[in-house]
């Protein structure tokens, strides 16, 4: 029986950061995954896919030409399935090769198989030709993710009522589709189809949804995607789906019905643990399959056995899975490193794109500090002009007291990668007068900080050193 150092089970952003991390200390370290191919859901069904999908869409179909040449403009004027899968099975390919080479590279070795755990320090691997492998590890790192969450009372069939994995392979694209759950998941592949022109209903059984974002971006973000077409139902909870064979028709619990070629389940996953055998590991997860860590170290109330990514929960992003797994690792194996950032940004995919970091104006609202807010439209910067940008907005909200930066959000072209500017001004404790003092590229979007920083700068109490001295004159005397 092969022994390890570190054995990580799950090759997503965070169990591969974590073992090239092991690799580079020089430790002995193994990855195991389920599928023939590396790279986790991230990779195959999720992150990547989603993002070269949306990529794809918006090239082809002319989206982002058509304020200047009209809403009929179009770069290609039928666009198939097939169109679509061509870039992403391309970027995949890239992918899974640059993992692996880092793997080589590292010295990382992998064994493909579903994994149990037999004991606390051994796990046994069962590969798709029917042969079991046993190996035991001094530590270990549980780094499966999540899967689809599949009610009973939806009648999947992996063609017109899918969920959001089978998606990505769909035969052709429909001509109207009902979106279910408007987390993340269900708004990203919601507005990418209302951008092909594909009649689209987006169904939420609450009243809100994205409600860890600001709530003015919510009603910003709202507005567009409407006005793009998408028919958001909020509120409607599903009473029943059927199956009619050429199409799909939903019973709302309001009364109301929703007939489209193809459902889309998108809401809520699970945590990819009901195969790992936890119990014999000495793990409990909870009703959602998730495992429960100290944040700081990332370990579970096992100290031998780490979890980190989608499967620990909030926030559940491949960005910070990333740094997740390197922490886990140095901590598994002795190495000082140096500790998380509190300040990391939400990128949201969607149509137009939503990204934040630091607080919302609601949560500055509850813990009651003083504020000010800054906005700026992509529409009064000359860049957004030149691209012709009728929509997007830059919202900062900063502390009348220390005049710090708080919290940024951004909907609009380009957003996730604008946001990065307000996460290096939010961990280096920047006020509003850097957004004020510095020069920006001109033209550029990110000239929208500059507008938005002398918005809130107007408005905020003058500095006691910037206010202007005036000296009494002295009286004349009385003749």
């Amino acid at each position: 029986m092969s022994h390890y150092d570190l054995i990580i089970i799950g090759s997503g952003p965070s169990g591969r950061s974590a073992a090239i991390q092991a690799g580079k200390l020089k430790r002995r370290v193994l990855v195991i995954d389920r599928k023939d191919r590396l790279g986790g859901v991230s990779v195959h069904t999720g992150t990547i896919p989603s993002k070269t999908l949306r990529e794809t869409v918006l090239n082809l179909s002319g989206w982002r030409e058509r304020s200047f040449y009209g809403r009929s403009y179009r770069v290609k004027d039928d666009i198939d399935a097939g169109d679509l899968k061509s870039r992403l099975h391309m970027t995949l390919d890239y992918e899974v090769d640059v993992l692996e080479h880092q793997f080589n590279r590292n010295h990382v070795d992998t064994l493909n198989g579903l994994a149990r755990f037999v004991s606390p320090t051994e796990i046994e691997v069962a590969t798709e030709a029917g042969e079991v492998t046993k190996v035991s590890g001094d530590k270990f790192l549980i780094a499966t993710g999540t899967k689809t969450y599949r009610p009973d009372n939806i009648p999947f069939n992996g063609t017109t009522i899918v969920d959001s994995d089978e998606f990505l392979e769909l035969a052709q694209i429909p001509r109207s589709l009902i979106v279910v759950g408007a987390g993340v998941i269900g708004v990203e592949y919601a507005t990418m189809f209302s951008a092909l022109d594909v009649r689209v209903t987006l169904i939420e059984p609450r009243d809100s949804f994205l409600d860890f974002i600001d709530r003015r971006l919510i009603e910003e973000f709202t507005h567009q995607i409407r006005e793009n077409g998408v028919d958001l139902r909020l509120g409607s909870a599903i009473e029943k789906v059927e199956d009619g064979a050429t199409h799909v028709e939903v019973s709302l619990a309001n009364g109301r019905h929703v007939r489209s070629e193809m459902l889309l389940f998108a809401a809520g996953r699970m945590g990819a643990t009901d195969k790992l055998n936890v119990d014999a590991a000495g793990l409990e997860t909870d009703h959602r399959g998730r495992l429960e860590v100290d944040r700081k170290t990332y370990q579970t109330n096992v100290p031998h056995i780490y979890a980190t990514g989608d499967v620990i929960g909030h926030p559940s992003l491949a960005s910070t899975s990333l740094q997740q797994g390197r922490v886990a690792a140095c901590h598994a194996l002795d190495t000082p490193t140096l500790s998380e950032s509190p300040w990391f940004p939400y990128g949201i995919y969607s149509v137009p794109e939503i990204s934040t970091c630091g607080m919302s104006e609601e949560e500055m609202q509850e813990r009651g500090i003083p504020y000010e807010v800054g906005i700026a439209r992509f529409r009064e910067t000359s860049r957004g002009h030149i691209m012709g940008l009728e929509h997007g907005m830059l919202k900062m909200l900063f502390s009348l007291k220390t005049r710090r930066v708080l919290g940024v959000q951004i909907v609009g072209e380009g957003a996730t990668e604008l946001i990065h500017i307000a996460q290096a001004v939010l961990n280096l404790k920047g006020t509003v007068d850097y957004f004020v003092q510095n020069t920006f590229n001109y033209p550029t979007l990110a000239e929208a900080y500059k507008i938005a920083g002398l918005d809130a700068f107007n408005r905020m109490p003058i500095p006691e050193e910037y206010k202007v001295k005036r000296e009494d004159k002295p009286k004349k005397a009385k003749k």
